[in-house]
């Protein structure tokens, strides 16, 4: 007897094959008959009418915390994912040494500081009581909704063996062999690889640049050699290049890298902008230069525009321009003061259009911005408004004009801007840029930057924008990249298709209304601290191992998530 039997689904396998009308027969947390199914079943449906998919997997997230106090993995299983990678970037939240206490407390704020965590949700939401990366895998055994895979941190890595030196500090040879060791004790107990940052955005909760970023080429080589060592690894790697375009350096760093392992590295994220059309064939020569190398570099791209909410009185993507983080550290009357400065204004509008600015330059548009939420009487009426004709009515400049509202609400001032890539160019540029052989959706940041932005819709709303939208890919190729693709790159055994004898991870949706809602601030994390959140559209069932995880955007209360170990649940993806 069947578990579940899905009748008349019109089944989209994640081949890129056509689409076909058949019975999906579920038994034992695999798909146990497809085609004409005539066998008994403990529960059925009528499908018809109706998209079956594989589940989603999303190759970037940071759900490392988030699944101690929500094993769902909101909002990315309401939007079909049902496989995550996390531990990216360099930042894990092991291993922890058990001879200092008080490392917990530096890589809590540090994850605080560099990935837009609530320090409250942090404190309050998780145990932290393990030491070694398998105690970490272990203590989220059985506990999640979602399949999930972990690289292990750098920065973990170098503080583990280095304590505080890891901050500014080289190992010597005997430190290197331990965070060589601790990297294999990790992996062996089932980390999927190595995750690094060389960014100068990644700084810790002291503002000093994290551990990762003082490591030198012999030492990331060495760690690299160590993934290429086991069963089903990666590398995962930022640079500062990411932001906007490769060194020669950096380019050469990635591919011996990936040559040293001999396993593909990704890296996240692409930005494509018809304005800026020499910086695709750059990221991309990296790929090429790679694969002669005997290396593999995979560019991560958001086939969607997300919408980030900024602030000029709490950290945000504005904090990463150059120049930007001194005044926007500043206590907030002394910030007010600066930012009302006319000569700071220029300084600061200078440095937000120069080459170094890199991706951040799309921000300096502040005529562009939308006014969110406000707070003050001076700002009634203000809100939805955007910046330019709210300046021409005063006869100021956007960016005095903007500062002098957010000044009048303390800087509380919600900001939102437009895009400037949302025109028919770069859209196209997009669709040609996705058919690359080193490109995959991904990079939702999720878990992430949360009183920030949402990624984690961009699953259901590239869905929809397919099916009712611009059209740019076909629904049984898009359905292909936000399944098989990112499953063969990280060799996932048996996940990504619908196919007889695989995990029952699939998603039920409506071709007509697939679509994610607009991004909504909530206050569900531990300590009543916010998040933007996102429901899904169209979604009518989510299964993980074949039990329903979702129905109608309400979860089901199962966790039948898998902690997925290298090995055992990946193969190994070789470059050679």
């Amino acid at each position: 007897m069947l578990d579940h039997l899905i009748k008349d689904a019109t089944v989209v396998d994640g081949t890129g094959n056509p689409a076909y009308v058949a019975d999906v027969g579920l038994r034992d947390g695999r798909i146990a008959a497809l085609g004409r199914i005539d066998a008994e079943a403990r529960t059925s449906e009528d499908a018809r009418g109706l998209v079956l998919t594989p589940g989603f997997v999303d190759p970037h997230t940071h759900y490392d915390a988030q699944l101690f106090w929500d094993p769902y993995a909101t909002p990315s299983l309401n939007h079909g994912v049902t496989t995550v990678a996390a531990g990216n970037c360099g930042f894990t939240l092991a291993p922890l040494h058990p001879g200092r206490p008080e490392d917990a407390d530096y890589t809590r704020r540090m994850m605080s500081k560099v990935e837009g965590m609530s320090l409250v949700a942090l404190e309050q939401g998780a145990p932290w009581n393990w030491h070694t990366f398998g105690d970490y895998l272990d203590a989220l055994e059985g506990r999640t909704a979602v399949n999930v895979g972990f690289m292990v941190g750098h920065c973990a890595l170098r503080r583990y063996v280095m304590g505080p030196g890891a901050v500014g500090g080289q190992p010597d040879e005997r430190q290197l062999a331990a965070m060589v060791g601790l990297l294999r004790e990790a992996m062996d107990a089932g980390a999927w690889g190595l995750s690094t940052t060389q960014s100068r955005t990644h700084s810790d909760g002291d503002g000093r640049p994290v551990a990762s970023r003082h490591a030198g080429p012999a030492e990331l080589i060495a760690l690299s050699r160590a993934v290429g060592e086991h069963e089903g690894t990666q590398i995962e790697a930022i640079v500062a290049g990411c932001l906007d375009q490769f060194s020669d350096a950096e380019i050469d760093l990635l591919t011996e890298m990936s040559a040293a392992a001999g396993r593909p590295l990704n890296w996240n994220v692409l930005t494509v902008d018809a304005a800026v059309p020499e910086r695709v064939p750059r990221q991309l020569g990296a790929s090429e230069r790679a694969r002669k190398a005997g290396g593999r570099i995979v560019a991560l791209t958001m086939p969607i525009l997300t919408p980030m909410n900024m602030s000029l009185g709490t950290f945000c993507a504005l904090n990463l321009i150059p120049g930007w983080g001194e005044i926007l550290g500043l206590p907030v009357a002394e910030r007010i003061a600066r930012l009302r400065d006319p000569d700071v204004r220029a300084e600061l509008l200078r440095r937000a259009r120069s080459k170094e600015a890199g991706v951040f330059r799309r921000l300096a548009n502040f005529g562009r911005y939308v006014i969110g939420d406000t707070y003050s009487e001076a700002n009634r009426g203000l809100g939805g408004r955007v910046v330019r004709d709210i300046a021409e009515e005063r006869g100021q400049d956007p960016f005095h004009c903007l500062v002098e509202i957010c000044a009048a609400d303390r800087l509380r001032t919600v900001l939102w801007p437009m895009p400037t890539d949302n025109d028919p160019d770069s859209w196209a540029l997009r669709a040609e840029t996705w058919r690359h052989e080193d490109v995959l959706l991904g990079g939702s940041d999720a878990g992430a930057h949360l009183d920030r932005m949402c990624g984690a819709p961009y699953t259901t709303r590239f869905l929809g924008d397919c099916l009712r939208g611009r059209k740019l890919v076909a629904l049984e190729q898009a359905v292909k990249m936000l399944t098989d693709d990112p499953a063969r790159l990280f060799g996932l055994r048996e996940r990504g298709q619908i196919q007889r004898g695989w995990h029952a991870d699939l998603v039920l949706l409506d071709p007509e209304r697939i679509d994610a809602g607009q991004a909504r601030l909530v206050h569900d994390l531990p300590g009543d601290s916010p998040r933007l959140d996102s429901r899904a559209l169209g979604v009518r069932a989510v299964w993980v191992g074949g039990v329903e995880a979702i129905r109608d955007d309400v979860v089901s209360g199962a966790v039948p998530g898998k902690v997925l170990r290298s090995g055992r649940d990946t193969r190994t993806v070789s470059t050679r």
